[in-house]
Order: C-alpha cells, then structure tokens, then sequence
C-alpha cells in the first residue's frame, strides 16, 4: 500500500471499496487497481507547483483519484469490444485532421488506413509508458477486464497530455504523435488509393495539377511559421487570462479554465473539482462574466488580434456588418472609434471626448460586445476562448 501521509490511505481505502462494489474483480486485482489509481494522482499533486502552491494538495489528491477511478469504471462497463472502440474512436477523432500532410492529398479510406497505422503504434508506446510510470515490469500486459479498463483509461489520458514546447507553446501529446507520423511516410504511400484502383494516369495529374502542387509548397513553406505564431498568441491569451483570474481572487475560475483547456467532460470537471452539476453551472457563469470582462475590456487588444477580429480588420466583421455597426452607433461613440482606429491612448481620448478615462473604457466595452453581437448573430459561430 502506498504511505499514509496526504490522507493516502483514506483515499486507497475509498478506491479501494468503490472497486470492489462496482466490478467482479479479484480482490488482489481491485487492491493492485486501487494502489496505483492513488499512487498516479499522488504524483501528480507532488510533481504539480500550481497544487503544492495551493495548498489542497490533499483535496486535489482525492479528485483526480476519483476522476481516474470513473474513467476507469466507464471503460469497465464498456466491456473490452466497446471499450476499445470507444477509446480508438476518441483518439481518431483528435488526430484526423493532423494525420496526413497538407500538401498531400488523398482518399478518406487512405487517411483511415494511415489512422488506424499510427493509433496500432501509439498502442504500444502508451503501454510503455503505462508500465514505467505504474512500475510495472517490461513483460506487463493487461490480462483481466480491470486491468484493461485501466490501461485504456490511462491512454485516453496520455493521449490528451498538454506538453510544452519552446516558445512555451502547448500541445496535446498524440497530436504531435501524429504530426511526426504524417512528415515520416514517404509520399508513395499516401497515393489515393481510389485513383489507383481506377488506373488514372499519374502523369496526366501530374501536368494537370502542377500549378495547384507549386501553390500547396509554397503554403506548406509559410504555414508552420505561421501556426506556431497563432499557437504562441493563443499561449498569451491563455496565460494573461488565468493571471486576471488569480489576481482578481478568482482561483476556482482559473482551475474551472484549466481544466477545460484539456477537453475534460463535465463530469471529470465536476469530479476533479468536487462540485455538483448545479455548483459547477454557477462557477461556469461566474466565469464566463469575468471572460467577457478579460475579452471585451481588460485586455481587449490581445484577444481581439488572437480572433483576427481587431481594429485594422474592421474588429472582424464583413463590409456589411462594418455598415450595420457604425449605423447603430451615435455620434459620440462614431467618434470614439475613429480615436480608437487612429491608435490613440486613452488618456488622450478622454480629453478629446471630455470625459474620463473610466468613461472612455466603458463605451468602448459596449461597442466591442455590440460588434461581438453582430459578429455571432450574422457570421455564425467563431473562435472562441472559453473552448
């Protein structure tokens, strides 16, 4: 059993029980289950300055205990066929749209093969690293349908891993598995395998698409510097955002954004974070009031040049909501955009305008969420920072 400081054997014992209820598992099975269900939520509360800092180092230990133990018994209940394509429809899911190179262009049946080639490997690199974190020897592999469950629980979770990368960019492990895989097959594999089948001439294809093949290279030149700006931008967004929540006393908010960062359903959420449905539909809406405040006033430039919806972009609407916006603004607030457009301080407008610089914040918070308004209710859904 694992040492008893932190509550540890309160929690192994609360495991413990839960399995022995909920599945028909020998008990030396649920107690193997159980210590290392513990023993991985307690590394993490040691490794983790954000949870040492906090102060519940315990309460942290006991919700991600828990959420594991869930994930887990979900996939128990799957059984192994469900359970398995559960987890393997999950990570396609995440890694479709990475999987082949952009300049390549191939069948939706190729793409699938090339899926299900690189899930067959991550398999494999996912149960190493199962067997080195829990301890287990090199010969390890899950046998009874605990042990299974377990391990597929603990790959959907290593799958989603957020890991930095210079820059301070974050990415979710198996994302950039599959980003690797793509730049490592040679291009005669990723040949649409329906052209092939139809016997169309490559060298027709060839001369016929060299102007669009010439456009993919050059794109393909430009894109990745251009990503990593838009992930190093969204980085910001995301840092600057959580320092607002923290200095506003708002830690639950920023633990609650976290949280949603990794795409953790709402039931891991509510479990990680000890909450009732009803409790975290309050801390949901305490969030998304300070969010807006972050995007529509306290740091408005930053989110607005992430969502390529700033001032030198018409704050992101089309020539006719541009017309339909300054339509409905009055004369003043006509005004105060066109100071805003020429990049002048606050300070400065609030003398042009005479008024306070208070003021000035003010309308201008009400003119950005009217253009967000417009944005949303005629263009349909846009990039959002609460996902």
């Amino acid at each position: 059993m694992v040492e008893s400081d932190w509550g540890v054997n309160d929690i192994f014992e609360m495991i413990l029980t839960e399995l022995r209820q909920s599945t028909r598992s020998s008990e030396h099975q649920c107690v193997q289950v159980a210590n290392r269900l513990v023993a991985e939520a307690r590394r993490i509360c040691e490794e983790s300055k954000r949870i040492q800092a906090s102060g519940e180092s315990n309460q942290w230990m006991m919700n991600l205990a828990k959420s594991r133990l869930q994930q887990c018994l979900k996939y128990y209940n799957l059984g192994s066929r469900s359970g398995r394509i559960e987890l393997h429809s999950t990570l396609s899911a995440i890694v479709y749209r990475y999987i082949t190179p952009p300049q390549i262009q191939s069948s939706y049946q190729a793409r699938l093969n090339l899926i299900e080639d690189f899930l067959q490997a991550f398999y494999v690199e996912s149960l190493n690293a199962f067997r080195r974190e829990a301890k287990l020897g090199e010969t390890f592999s899950p046998q009874a349908l605990l042990e299974l469950a377990e391990y597929m629980a603990f790959t959907e979770r290593y799958g989603k891993r957020r890991i930095t990368l210079s820059g301070g960019r974050i990415q979710q492990l198996i994302i950039l598995r599959a980003q690797t895989f793509s730049q490592q097959q040679p291009p005669d594999t990723l040949v649409d395998i329906e052209q092939a089948a139809e016997g169309t001439s490559l060298d027709v294809n060839l001369m016929e698409n060299s102007t669009s093949i010439h456009h993919e290279v050059r794109q393909a030149m430009v894109t990745p510097e251009s990503e990593n700006a838009e992930d190093s931008l969204r980085e910001n967004v995301v840092q600057e955002l959580i320092a607002y929540l923290e200095e506003r006393q708002q830690k639950d908010c920023a633990d609650y954004f976290s949280l949603r960062l990794q795409d953790l359903p709402t039931q891991e959420i509510e479990a990680i974070l000890g909450l009732t449905p009803r409790q975290r539909d309050y801390l949901q809406q305490r969030f998304k009031y300070h969010l807006m405040r972050f995007a529509l006033s306290h740091r408005w430039e930053l989110v607005h040049e992430w969502l390529e919806a700033d001032l030198d972009r018409n704050l992101g609407l089309t020539p006719a909501q541009w017309q339909e916006f300054q339509e409905k603004l009055e004369p003043d607030r006509l005004e105060l955009l066109r100071l805003k457009q020429q990049g002048l301080p606050d300070t400065e407008i609030a003398q042009k305008l005479d008024c306070t610089v208070n003021q000035v914040n003010k309308r201008w918070f009400k003119l950005l969420s009217l253009a967000w308004e417009i944005r949303n209710g005629s263009s349909g859904k846009s990039r959002s920072i609460d996902e």
